[in-house]
C-alpha cells in the first residue's frame, strides 16, 4: 500500500494507497507512521488515496468485474437478501462502484427493498464477434441492479427446474451490461443447490457471506454451506450473525465462526428501523441517517471489503506492491 516516500529538510510526506474505500480507520496508519518516523520530523504528512484490488473475478465471461462477493446461507428466513442489499448500498456508501444481482429467482426481493421498478432495456452493441444484445441493469442512484423480479408480474410464480436456472444465471450475469465495478453482491437463494453451483462454475467468485441467526437450528444450515463453498473451491469471506438480540440470542455465529475456523464479520442487531427501511424500499437510507443499526452495518460492510482485499494479497497471484 506504500506508494511513496519523500522528505524535505524536516517534513516527510507518504502516500498510502488503500485496497478499498471502506478501509476501516485509516488515521491509524497516519499515527503509525508518524510514531515510526523519528524525532529528526518536525512534520510528516500521510496522504491517501483509493483503488478497489481485485482478481477481476468476472474476465472469462467478459465482465468488468474486480470482485464478485456471493451472500448466501443454509437456510432461508434468515435475512440474507437484507444484508446483500445492504452490503451493496454500503459499500456505494463509501464511494466504491457496486452491483447488485438479484439471483434468487424464486424469491426476487431486492427490487422491492431497493425501490427498483422499471424493465431493463435491450440494446444492441457491435462486437468483432458481431451484433451481441445486452440488458441495461436498473440504476437506483448509481447502483446497478439486475433481477427476475422486473421480468415477472408481482405474485407470479416461477415454475423452473434447474437447466432454466442455469440459462437465466447466465444471462443475468454474461448479458447484462454491468460496466466497470469494483463489488457485484449476489444474493443467492437458500440451501446450497444449483444457483451456488452454477456460479462457481461460470467466475471466479472473490467469495461468499454465510449469513446466519445466532440460534443453533440456523447455525447448523450455515455450518453446511460453508462446507460447500469449500468443496467448490470459493473463499468463505466470513459470517454474519443477523437478527442479533433478545429473541433468537447472540454471539452463536462467532462461536461457530472460530470453531470453524473461518471469518466473524460482524453482527447486526434486530432493530425495527431496518425492517421498516427494507418494507418502504429504503435500504440506502440506512446508510444516510443515523439510526441503532448504522455502526453495525457500516462494520459488516468495511469487514468484508477488508476480507476480499486479504484474500488477494495473500494468495500467490497477488500483484508486487512497488514501494518508492
Amino acid at each position: 500500500m506504500l506508494q511513496s516516500v519523500s522528505v524535505d529538510g524536516t517534513v516527510g510526506t507518504v502516500a498510502v494507497k488503500l485496497p478499498t474505500h471502506a478501509y476501516p480507520q485509516p488515521e491509524r496508519i497516519t499515527a503509525a507512521i508518524q510514531a515510526a518516523s523519528g524525532d529528526e520530523f518536525t512534520e510528516v504528512k500521510v496522504s491517501f488515496e483509493h483503488e478497489v484490488t481485485g482478481k477481476n473475478t468476472g474476465g472469462s465471461i467478459g465482465l468488468n468485474v474486480k470482485n464478485i462477493i456471493a451472500v448466501g446461507s443454509g437456510k432461508g428466513g434468515v435475512g440474507k437478501s437484507t444484508v446483500a442489499a445492504c452490503l451493496a448500498a454500503g459499500l456505494k456508501s463509501f464511494g466504491a462502484k457496486v452491483g447488485l444481482m438479484d439471483a434468487d429467482v424464486y424469491g426476487p426481493s431486492i427490487p422491492h427493498m431497493m425501490s427498483a421498478t422499471g424493465k431493463p432495456a435491450a440494446t444492441d452493441h457491435e462486437t468483432p464477434q458481431g451484433k451481441l444484445t445486452r440488458l441495461e441493469p436498473i440504476d437506483v442512484n448509481g447502483l446497478k441492479i439486475m433481477s427476475m423480479g422486473f421480468f415477472v408480474e408481482e405474485g407470479q410464480a416461477i415454475v423452473w427446474r434447474g437447466p432454466m436456472l442455469h440459462k437465466a444465471l447466465t444471462q443475468f450475469l454474461k448479458d447484462t451490461d454491468w460496466g466497470d465495478l469494483d463489488y457485484l453482491i449476489i444474493d443467492l437463494p437458500p440451501g446450497t443447490g444449483d444457483v451456488s453451483l452454477t456460479l462457481a462454475q461460470l467466475v471466479g467468485l472473490a467469495g461468499a457471506v454465510i449469513v446466519c441467526t445466532p440460534q443453533q437450528v440456523a447455525l447448523l444450515d450455515a455450518v453446511k454451506a460453508i462446507d460447500m463453498y469449500k468443496k467448490v473451491n470459493v473463499p468463505v469471506l466470513g459470517v454474519v450473525e443477523n437478527m442479533t438480540g433478545d429473541v433468537f440470542g447472540r454471539g452463536g455465529a462467532k462461536a461457530k465462526a472460530e470453531e470453524l475456523g473461518v471469518p466473524f464479520l460482524g453482527e447486526i442487531p434486530i432493530e425495527a428501523d431496518i425492517r421498516i427501511k427494507g418494507d418502504d424500499g429504503q435500504i440506502p437510507a440506512l446508510f444516510s441517517e443515523e439510526h441503532a443499526a448504522q455502526e453495525a452495518l457500516l462494520n459488516v460492510c468495511q469487514q468484508t471489503a477488508m476480507q476480499v482485499a486479504r484474500e488477494l494479497l495473500e494468495k500467490p497471484q497477488a500483484p508486487t506492491l512497488e514501494i518508492l
